[in-house]
């Protein structure tokens, strides 16, 4: 019997924002695609059927929606820094061995890029599934390119530490980096905390250094940004608490 294949399917940017149309973000070969599946590994269960129902306000689903087959990705127990079994990653793959399709999808965005989910694509690797990506939007790439920063060389570095002091030496780490190499460094943060980070990126920053913001991205209303730190200081922007954000340091 041959193998169904691993499609990581893209979602929108909107997640905890009104949503927006989805064929203004995701191309409509996907959502067919989507409204094909009948077998799905997703970031959350609640959120991937919201996900679906505006996938069938365009397209119908092959089969209703109580009948799909949605299975959460393991996370590791609170507190335990051991990694998710293998086996448990490989289970999850079982419709895709049985011969049928299996969707992949993150709440927000390309799933295994920034969100969880390149476990499993490791996992379909090993196990001969084939993998197939398909084109939806990436808010890291979305801000790179809005940001007028060094798209040959960039590094996603994630969240910062929460605690002001080591936020602040880690900064001033990546500020380095970004002035020695060339490189644009890109961060993300929750939402509730984009305002907190800004802050702290132009109270520890040095004025010189150029900061690009990228906010609400494919939102009505979203908004990027470039300016010196000494142009952040002197016209702040006011974050707003629900809307993800990606915040860059630019090489020069």
């Amino acid at each position: 019997m041959s193998t169904g294949t691993l499609l990581l399917v893209p979602n929108a940017l909107d997640l905890g924002a009104d949503e927006v149309d989805l064929r203004e973000v995701l191309p409509d070969g996907v959502i067919r695609r989507a409204a094909a599946l009948q077998h799905w590994a997703v970031e959350d269960a609640r959120s991937a059927r919201a996900f679906l129902k505006r996938v069938a306000a365009v397209v119908p689903l092959a089969v209703p929606l109580q009948s799909m087959a949605i299975s959460e990705l393991p996370r590791p127990r609170k507190g335990s820094r051991e990694p998710v079994p293998a086996a448990q990653w490989h289970a999850l793959l079982q419709p895709a061995l049985d011969g049928h399709d299996l969707g992949l999808l993150s709440e927000a965005g390309l799933p295994a890029v920034a969100d969880p989910g390149a476990a499993l694509v490791q996992a379909a690797h090993a196990a001969g599934v084939p993998v197939l990506p398909l084109p939806g939007a990436s808010s890291l790439l979305l801000a790179l390119a809005a940001s007028g920063g060094n798209g040959q060389s960039f590094a996603f570095v994630g969240y910062l530490p929460q605690d002001a002091a080591p936020r602040a030496a880690r900064l001033k780490e990546l500020e380095a980096l970004a002035r020695r190499s060339g490189q644009t460094q890109l961060i993300i943060e929750t939402p509730y905390r984009n305002a907190a980070l800004l802050a702290a990126m132009t109270a520890t920053l040095a004025a010189e250094t150029r900061l690009s913001v990228s906010c609400g991205l494919t939102l009505a209303g979203g908004w990027s940004r470039t300016d010196s730190v000494t142009g952040w200081r002197a016209r702040p922007a006011q974050m707003p608490d629900r809307w993800p954000a990606v915040f860059s340091l630019l090489a020069g």
